[in-house]
């Protein structure tokens, strides 16, 4: 019988924030397949939501990572190199807007808002991907989270839509120029999830009601089935994926537009 194995892999999941993070889905199921796992929280008023669950995993590197604290993620990988030599998974779940950027218009978003956004969002995960480079010495997968609102409009998503396209577009970018080194780049389009990052999205309801009412498989998708999608990109199962913006969504991304 076939299984999903990881064992042995060295595997950094960053953005967890509670138990209903998308990032804590992959950082169980990474973990359930035999992987060695480091974890970030954001700060101090997130630790003591996220070290119970680092300890659950038995995970053996827990770190304060906000990346717009100067040196904060590079001591974590520094920490990887240290304890480990090497890192093998990158799970990234990091994505953050100001709330008058969110919740108003695009046509309204401040130069400094939009800035911070992108720094956050999708720049982030340039920069871990620079970090791990010299660390994947035996090849790597980084992962992303991506959103429909990426491809097309979504009504309430605003600063984000031009904020994700940017991190599908890196993933491409850096798919390209990390391939000869046996590096994969791949990002998960998820459908929509109530986690806390989403209940910053106004009319979210409304999202789910729609996904549900479109998708072909006529449901939402939930969090452990993109964690499980995590799992299955950075085995050897997905050996040949890389670039890709993988749809976990029950299909909604290819009826998004039909009309009920």
């Amino acid at each position: 019988m076939e299984a999903i194995d990881l064992k042995g892999r060295k595997a950094l999941v960053i953005g967890v924030a509670n138990a209903d993070s998308l990032a804590w889905w992959a950082a169980k199921h990474i973990r359930g397949a035999g992987a060695d796992l480091a974890m970030t929280y954001l700060n101090d008023k997130a630790m003591p939501y996220v070290a119970p669950l680092a300890a659950e995993l038995g995970a053996e590197i827990l770190l304060p990572c906000d990346v717009n604290v100067p040196g904060q993620l590079e001591a974590v990988f520094e920490e990887i190199k240290a304890k480990w030599g090497r890192i093998d998974v990158i799970f990234h779940a990091i994505a953050w807007a100001r709330k008058e950027d969110l919740h108003g218009r695009l046509t309204d978003c401040s130069a400094d808002g939009f800035a911070e956004s992108m720094i956050i969002s999708c720049h982030s995960f340039i920069r871990m991907a620079r970090l791990a480079e010299p660390l994947m010495i035996q090849g790597g997968t980084l992962l992303t989270l991506s959103y429909y609102g990426a491809e097309k409009v979504v009504d309430h998503y605003n600063v984000m839509g031009p904020v994700k396209a940017a991190l599908e577009a890196s993933v491409r970018y850096l798919a390209h120029e990390l391939g000869p080194k046996g590096i994969r780049v791949n990002a998960i389009s998820a459908g929509p999830i109530r986690t806390r990052a989403a209940s910053g999205i106004d009319h979210f309801d409304e999202l789910i009601a729609e996904a549900a009412a479109k998708a072909p498989l006529r449901r939402t998708v939930d969090a452990c089935e993109v964690g499980r999608v995590s799992v299955l990109l950075a085995s050897d199962y997905a050996t040949s994926i890389t670039g890709e913006i993988v749809h976990a969504d029950a299909g909604f991304h290819v009826a998004g537009m039909v009309l009920h």
